[in-house]
């Protein structure tokens, strides 16, 4: 079986006080998982454009991009997929409220959620490193090996 390239993800560490923003991962309630906002790098637009693009898109917020914080790899060794996924920093350019009727174009994200760190230890979130990066307020950039893709 021949190999796949791996796919370029960006996503969005986003803080509201003392909550980070998180989305369904998967669509139509196939799984409970969780993850930070983004998706897929569109060919000619730079990492902190398709970012600020797919925030936008999945949750109508508009943000600025910061710095990259964390890079994750995940993997589905049944059909090959690899994806390795850049998140950033970012700030919110107005005070985070999302309009409950936006719609993902993509139909992908249906939930948003903003939670303290408390909540988040009771969730389904990946990837792993995400917690530290986000609610730990000296954390460096960080690396989350290769793992298994979660349903």
């Amino acid at each position: 079986m021949s190999l796949k390239s791996p796919r370029i993800a960006v996503r969005a560490v986003i803080m509201r006080g003392r909550r980070l923003l998180l989305v369904n991962a998967w669509p139509e309630g196939r799984s409970n998982l969780l993850c930070a906002p983004g998706g897929g790098v569109e060919p000619g637009s730079s990492l902190p454009e398709n970012l600020a693009r797919e925030v936008y898109e999945e949750t109508g917020l508009v943000v600025w991009v910061g710095v990259p914080c964390l890079v994750n790899e995940f993997h589905d060794p049944r059909s090959k997929f690899h994806q390795v996924e850049v998140f950033f920093r970012c700030q919110l350019s107005g005070d985070g409220q999302i309009d409950p009727t936006w719609e993902d174009p993509e139909r992908v994200v249906t939930e948003h959620f903003w939670v303290t760190r408390q909540e988040y230890a009771k969730l389904q979130v990946k990837p792993d490193a995400l917690e530290h990066i986000a609610f730990d307020a000296n954390a460096g950039i960080s690396y989350d090996p290769l793992e298994p893709i979660v349903l």
